[in-house]
């Protein structure tokens, strides 16, 4: 039975009609209701609960919840669980200790990147106040959640992470990457990137070694212009 299935699903052509992502088209069940998506809390509950259906839309490359289908019985009375619980003080006390909970953890993890960060940097000592300066700042940008950086990903090691984000961070503020018309040729803006993130790299190896950089470097003017 399609209601007793749990599957990712794109709206359809019809009105009340879904596709599944190998092109089946579902009609919704019979007393099935739609959860639209900004209650993080509830989703979970529903997703738990039983079947249910997840709408994805692709939105800048990227697949998007846009809401839950599962039984309105099973919407409503979670619903009304959850806000129960919220109305009791407890409920509150327990959000912000997790609320600060999260604040540590993520300022611990900002602090642990901008290492990260300097120890990829490698900069003489020459440039260590210079070094600290950047880490910083690449972390400020990378580290938030909800910025989609590489810095946000578990799947490579925090090394890893901070070299790559440092690169990004270099190409958009030392060239002129944002600007550029780049033809829309298969492995183009590839090749683009590569070729200013070895730009990048000669430059950070500069700063590695202790040489005079000087105002005119890209990178000297993004950390202290």
């Amino acid at each position: 039975m399609a209601n007793e299935e749990t599957m990712d699903v794109k709206v359809g052509q019809r009105p009340g009609y879904f596709v599944t992502f190998d092109g089946k088209e579902m009609k919704l069940p019979n007393g099935w209701a739609v959860l639209p998506p900004g209650d993080a809390g509830l989703t979970r509950r529903v997703k738990k609960a039983g079947p249910h259906w997840v709408v994805k839309d692709l939105y800048k490359k990227r697949w998007i919840s846009k809401g839950v289908l599962a039984l309105r019985e099973t919407i409503n009375s979670l619903g009304a669980e959850l806000d129960a619980e919220r109305e009791d003080p407890a409920y509150a006390k327990k959000l912000e200790a997790g609320r600060k909970r999260r604040a540590v953890a993520e300022e611990t993890y900002a602090e642990d990147f901008a290492g990260a960060v300097r120890a990829f940097l490698g900069f003489h000592k020459r440039y260590a106040e210079m070094a600290g300066k950047l880490a910083s700042m690449i972390a400020v940008h990378a580290t938030p959640v909800g910025s989609g950086t590489v810095a946000r990903t578990k799947r490579i090691p925090i090394e890893r992470r901070a070299e790559a984000a440092t690169i990004a961070w270099l190409r958009h503020q030392t060239t002129s990457y944002d600007h550029m018309q780049i033809a829309r040729i298969k492995g183009e803006r590839r090749d683009v990137r590569r070729a200013l993130a070895d730009e990048s790299r000669r430059r950070l190896a500069g700063y590695r070694k202790g040489v005079e950089m000087g105002g005119g470097c890209p990178v000297w003017r993004a950390v202290n212009c």
